[in-house]
């Protein structure tokens, strides 16, 4: 166990910050609601800097003029959509929900899924070694996949009853983390990140493909990464986002 957290603590250390062009695609519903939509693809950038910040830009096709833009500093956020001339802004957490799913999104959604965090000291964990059945990207045939599990558990209160965080599913083959799934204060599902096609990027694997699960929510991210960079030099004027004149602002509770 201690080296599979050693492994997972090292990748989330080395990198301090990255930049993504990326293909941004969103569906909602899915089998709990009874029907599914997808939307178009969109191209977009990613910017994120430890220990919080991300910003996330997608471009309306062909004309590629900003279809969103938000930011966040881990606390709040800002959500400009110039289609609409709108702006959200709102903290990080969920406390009215949305009839649209895609309104409940918020940041840190993105970035929990990007950069898995680290163990830390104090956490409780768990390592079991089981063999999941995946679906291979390529010849899209299931596969007997052996993995690690190493769960991350909160204790509730001073009694002994323990509560699941997050679990990071680990290839044995390749030791890189292949899924993600993190749970509320009750012990339910709320994010299943799915992590395939790595490759190497200023020497560091990373996924190219990254698919973010909501099931309380109804909505699913893929997120296929064409282009990234760790580490290199970020302003902090990237991470500020201006609302124009005439915008309308809507505050989230």
């Amino acid at each position: 166990p201690q080296q599979l957290i050693q492994q997972l603590d090292e990748r989330y250390d080395a990198i301090h910050s990255m930049n993504a062009t990326v293909l941004i695609r969103a569906s909602v519903g899915g089998a709990a609601k009874g029907k599914e939509t997808d939307y178009t693809s969109v191209r977009g950038y990613i910017l994120l800097r430890q220990p919080s910040m991300l910003r996330v830009l997608g471009l309306l096709p062909v004309i590629e003029t900003r279809a969103f833009d938000m930011v966040s500093n881990g606390k709040s956020f800002t959500l400009l959509i110039p289609p609409k001339s709108l702006a959200i802004t709102g903290t990080g957490t969920v406390t009215t929900p949305s009839s649209n799913p895609l309104m409940n999104l918020r940041p840190a959604v993105f970035y929990d899924s990007l950069l898995i965090k680290k163990v830390e000291p104090d956490d409780l964990v768990y390592v079991t070694s089981d063999t999941g059945i995946v679906r291979d990207p390529h010849s899209h045939h299931l596969i007997a996949e052996p993995d690690y599990e190493l769960g991350i558990l909160r204790r509730i209160g001073k009694g002994q009853q323990m509560m699941p965080e997050r679990v990071v599913h680990i290839s044995r083959t390749n030791l890189l983390p292949f899924q993600q799934d993190e749970y509320d204060d009750h012990g339910i599902l709320v994010t299943r990140t799915l992590y395939s096609d790595y490759r190497a990027f200023d020497q560091i694997p990373y996924p190219t493909k990254i698919s973010i699960s909501r099931p309380i929510d109804g909505y699913q991210l893929t997120l296929t990464i064409e282009k990234l960079t760790f580490n290199h030099p970020q302003l902090d004027d990237q991470f500020e986002l201006k609302i124009p004149a005439g915008t309308k602002i809507q505050k989230l509770p």
